[in-house]
């Protein structure tokens, strides 16, 4: 393999959280492509406790035995410092950055009234100020190469939602917003920005449980969708060819691509004389009231099995 042919051929990718699970998939699959890859893992658990270079130099270890270039880096995505660390190794290593993969993440699942401070600011630090110290640390590269492309994971526990996972959902929400606001304010220089929401089946969701046979069910389903699955649109997004998407929210489920909507008005009711109090309880909604949207967790929208 050289890294002068392929989809991505001669870019140099940082892909986050990449010692396992969809973040090595997609490191392994950019480098297929002919990417150089920076791979970051800092090798802790899924609820992001210990740390060990094992994971990501495993992941440089399969790249070089076929024929491609990587680096490893342990940095934390949790703190501004260590993340600008990340991007630096791209550029001692391979001398330039052109794509950014956000997908480091850690779970601490908890009822919101149970939530405790802790668990809500370790999972904010790592998705949200993750993404946001890491794509940051690119951001002058991009704007100064005139080139540049950022590849966010979301979810569907943020977009639609799911129960026990305020911290989760509410950050995964939020890249989303960033996403878009980068799409915005950078695509003068040229630079993308997009959103993968994954199903896949992975150490972060191996934690469902099987005590009936429905749920042994669900999770046979679950499993068909391995993290291999969500890598050829990262490689695609990733790669100049794609240059119309831009601000986009995809979402991968097995062998299905899905285009996400992003909230816009769906109906609207006025009053010339203004409103009260109780004409909106009387009135307004009312006449909203046919347009509310049901309490939907990811499995009521996508119930069907994965194809």
């Amino acid at each position: 393999m050289s890294s002068g042919t392929g989809m991505v051929a001669g870019k140099v990718v940082v892909v986050t959280g990449a010692g396992g699970g969809i973040g090595r998939d997609i490191a392994l699959a950019m480098a297929r492509e002919g990417a150089k890859v920076v791979v970051n893992d800092i090798g802790a658990s899924v609820a992001g406790e210990g740390n060990d270079a094992g994971p990501a130099q495993a992941v440089v270890n399969e790249i070089k035995a076929m024929g491609g270039e990587a680096a490893a880096n342990t940095d934390s995505v949790s703190e501004v410092a260590s993340a600008g660390r990340i991007i630096q190794t791209a550029m001692d290593t391979f001398g330039r950055i052109d794509v950014v993969v956000n997908n480091a993440g850690i779970l601490r699942d908890r009822f919101f009234h149970k939530m405790s401070v802790d668990e809500w600011d370790a999972v904010i630090k790592v998705h949200l100020y993750g993404a946001y110290y890491v794509s940051r640390a690119a951001a002058n590269h991009f704007k100064e190469q005139g080139s540049g492309n950022y590849i966010h994971m979301t979810s569907t526990s943020g977009l639609i939602g799911n129960f026990g996972q305020a911290n989760y959902s509410a950050a995964k929400l939020a890249i989303a917003a960033l996403s878009k606001s980068i799409a915005l304010d950078m695509q003068k220089f040229n630079v993308r920005s997009n959103c993968i929401a994954p199903f896949a089946w992975s150490r972060m969701i191996g934690a469902i449980p099987t005590d009936t046979p429905e749920q042994q069910a669900r999770v046979d389903r679950i499993k068909q969708m391995t993290p291999a699955k969500i890598a050829p649109l990262a490689v695609c997004l990733a790669s100049d060819e794609s240059k119309d998407a831009n601000g986009q929210i995809f979402a991968v489920r097995n062998n299905e691509i899905f285009l996400i909507s992003q909230p816009r008005p769906v109906r609207s009711v006025h009053r010339s004389e203004g409103w009260t109090p109780q004409t909106v309880l009387s009135h307004a909604l009312p006449a909203l009231k046919a347009q509310y949207f049901d309490l939907d967790r990811s499995g009521d929208v996508f119930s069907w099995d994965p194809i």
